[in-house]
């Protein structure tokens, strides 16, 4: 064959060899888990070729690299490698070594990967360094595992040295055969060899009671191991400790014992403590004096003492007067001094059979036995006074407190702790009322404000019965048409021959004893009733709002009554709508919510009363399902002399609207008030100087003035 045939055939042979080189490197590189890359050595480490592995190291796909097209490499680096990375690059290429570092680098979904990267340097032909060529690959996997692997071994070599219980191995015998650096110090010795050259039999050397280490011995042979095994041991230098045991047996595979296994730990403290424990449940653990367990025991005998005697026993009810205020303004390290001072004050002006106590915060308790003369205790009272005002000096600061105090007197105030206890605390309180810095003895006229409370409760049992409620409406009024979209309903209460109870009289009691839950009933059917009455008097159908309170709203059975009311009124559920106070939040926020929604689910509209005043608002705001917004009118009635209010209003007006809820001021009494809220986008407003509360009669007819399909709003029916 001619030589040029062969070199033809050859050359061809040649091409094909290096094309299939080429496909192959090409298969290899895209199969590659990293990156093959050649870079420019510049600021950027510009990618002049990267393999498709570069996907998965990055996130970056080639194109994104590739001439720094989209990100560069220098700025994938993480910053603080940055500068370590090109200072050993530079010094193997200046030696001729090819380089190897492990490094990270930041992934486009944000993760910090670490990275291996390996190569050479590519000179140019002046011998100047020029490009770099090599390959990358994720080794982030294999950092976590060794990261894991050295913390594990390096915590599992530190419990036993630096283990706060004391290991230990010992012989069935009683020598110790290995433990830590916490066993030494748990028994008082300088080291580890300084306990094991001074024990050599730990029943005489270690436990104080005698045999038990056998006794010890006795659960291992038993049960295999001891749990909580309580001792007195001995230190180094004779003290007696607490201690206490758990170990188990450890044996060998064909069963043969080898050795005990366990844990010491000094319970002393613990022991003290169980030993102080009854003291500290009688007694305050700030001042020392007697606590309201060991009062009830203390007057429970100081009356059994006056009965048998016929002697008298003078309960004084003592709360200090502007502690409250020092103590959130200069700090808990300052009131707790001052109520030691206090304390130590109140018991220097006593007799030794007298009883100071402490019921908590800053409220005390007096026990006068013996008491003779009403004037022998009320010179003692003065000398409480001006004690207790005397400067008391903190941190260099003197500090001045007064005190109101309360005094009920066994037999004639109270024949029982209760009684007496309650009597001397609503007189506490009437010192208050009168200026502080003064004492009051428990009267009848005092008593004859309790007996008026007791009497507001009793009838209040038979009003509902006896029909004596009634419901009066105030009118609401639309900002953008001026008409009227609603009313509030209050409720009245009209014992017969008597003139109206404000419900500021009898609201608070029905609250506090759980009456309000029947009041509240029937008011919501009353007003469902009333607004089917006012749609078919007038035509328009009036949504109705009922107040529900605080207590009404934590009944479990709240869901079922609103829906056995609308069953029985026959009102369309979306003419209903209940208002809630902010108050209710702060027993139970997901009840909270979630009755809410379950009332929502009934169909009925939603309105939060009093906004502003509450608790976590405009946290969770976001979660009720609420239709209005009831501003409290402490926001709007001053709105001419605090400015500041005005602020307020927008914030709560703009938070509404945000939330596509309507706003309604509540309290509107002026024209100034009624233009600024207008102005300010509020949806409502109700007040006085719109209307005061009218009869039903008298409401009635000022709808039929109005236009009945302007009148769209709801009417709100508040307890």
């Amino acid at each position: 064959m001619p030589y040029s045939d062969i070199s033809q055939v050859f050359s061809s042979s040649l091409q094909k060899l290096l094309q299939d080189r080429e496909r192959m490197l090409s298969t290899l590189m895209s199969n590659l888990k990293g990156m093959v890359y050649c870079c420019l050595v510049d600021q950027h480490w510009t990618m002049v070729f990267v393999s498709e592995g570069c996907q998965a190291l990055t996130g970056y796909s080639a194109d994104d690299l590739l001439f720094n097209r989209r990100i560069t490499y220098e700025e994938l680096t993480l910053e603080d490698d940055r500068i370590w990375i090109r200072e050993h690059i530079n010094a193997a290429a200046l030696s001729g070594e090819q380089f190897e570092l492990d490094y990270r680098i930041t992934h486009a979904n944000g993760s910090i990967r670490w990275v291996r990267e390996s190569g050479v340097a590519l000179f140019n032909e002046q011998g100047e360094l020029e490009a770099l060529e090599g390959f990358i690959q994720d080794i982030t996997a294999h950092k976590q595992s060794e990261q894991l692997a050295r913390e594990a071994e390096e915590r599992y070599r530190s419990i036993f040295e630096n283990a706060i219980e004391g290991i230990y191995q010992t012989t069935p015998a009683g020598q110790y055969l290995n433990f830590n650096p916490a066993l030494a110090r748990i028994y008082g010795y300088d080291s580890t060899d300084d306990l094991m050259r001074a024990i050599s039999d730990i029943q005489t050397q270690i436990y104080v009671e005698p045999g038990k280490r056998a006794e010890y011995i006795a659960m291992m042979q038993c049960d295999g191991r001891v749990l909580n095994f309580e001792a007195q041991v001995y230190r180094k230098n004779g003290d007696i400790i607490w201690i206490t045991e758990n170990a188990h047996e450890v044996r060998d595979l064909n069963g043969n014992l080898l050795f005990y296994e366990g844990t010491v730990e000094d319970i002393s403290e613990r022991k003290q403590y169980e030993q102080q424990i009854e003291y500290q449940a009688t007694h305050d653990t700030l001042t020392g004096l007697p606590n309201r367990t060991m009062l009830a025991d203390r007057l429970q005998q100081c009356m059994h003492f006056c009965d048998r005697y016929a002697n008298k026993l003078a309960v004084a009810f003592v709360d200090l007067d502007q502690f409250k205020l020092i103590n959130d303004s200069m700090g808990h390290h300052v009131g707790d001094q001052l109520l030691v001072t206090m304390a130590e004050r109140l018991g220097a002006c006593l007799r030794e059979s007298d009883t100071v106590v402490r019921l908590g915060g800053d409220e005390f308790v007096l026990l006068l036995t013996n008491v003779q003369k009403i004037e022998d205790l009320t010179h003692t009272m003065q000398r409480i006074l001006a004690a207790v005002v005397t400067p008391c000096m903190i941190d260099g600061r003197d500090f001045v407190v007064s005190c109101s105090i309360g005094i009920g007197i066994y037999p004639d105030d109270g024949h029982d702790p209760n009684t007496l206890l309650k009597h001397a605390d609503s007189a506490m309180y009437k010192a208050k009322q009168l200026g502080r810095n003064n004492f009051q003895f428990f009267t009848p006229e005092l008593n004859q404000a309790l007996t008026t409370r007791i009497k507001i409760e009793y009838r209040l049992r038979h009003a509902i019965e006896n029909e004596e409620f009634l419901l009066h409406f105030q009118p609401k009024v639309d900002f953008a048409t001026g008409a009227i979209c609603g009313t509030e309903a209050l409720i009245r209460w009209q014992p017969p021959g008597e003139p109206l109870i404000s419900p500021m009289s009898f609201i608070p009691v029905a609250e506090e004893t759980g009456q309000i839950e029947e009041i509240g009933r029937w008011v919501l059917i009353n007003a469902c009733r009333k607004a089917c009455e006012f749609q078919q008097r007038t035509g328009c159908k009036f949504p109705v709002a009922v107040n529900v309170s605080p207590r009404q709203f934590r009944q479990l059975d709240l869901v079922n009554t609103v829906k056995s009311v609308l069953q029985i009124t026959g009102i369309d559920p979306q003419y209903l709508e209940l208002e809630i106070t902010e108050s209710s939040l702060v027993h139970d926020t997901r009840h909270f919510i979630q009755t809410l929604h379950d009332l929502k689910a009934l169909g009925v509209k939603l309105a939060i009363d009093d906004f502003g005043t509450g608790y976590s608002s405009m946290a969770y705001l976001k979660d009720f399902p609420v239709d209005r917004l009831k501003i409290d009118k402490v926001f709007v009635g001053n709105l001419e002399t605090e400015p500041t209010n005005v602020a307020i209003l927008k914030a709560i007006i703009a938070l509404g609207h945000g939330l596509n809820i309507k706003v309604v001021a509540e309290g509107v009494e002026t024209a100034y008030q009624q233009q600024s809220l207008q102005d300010m986008g509020c949806d409502e407003l109700q007040g006085y100087y719109f209307s005061k509360p009218l009869t039903a009669e008298s409401f009635v007819a000022l709808l039929k003035q109005q236009d009945a399909e302007l009148i769209t709003a709801p009417i709100g029916i508040y307890v």
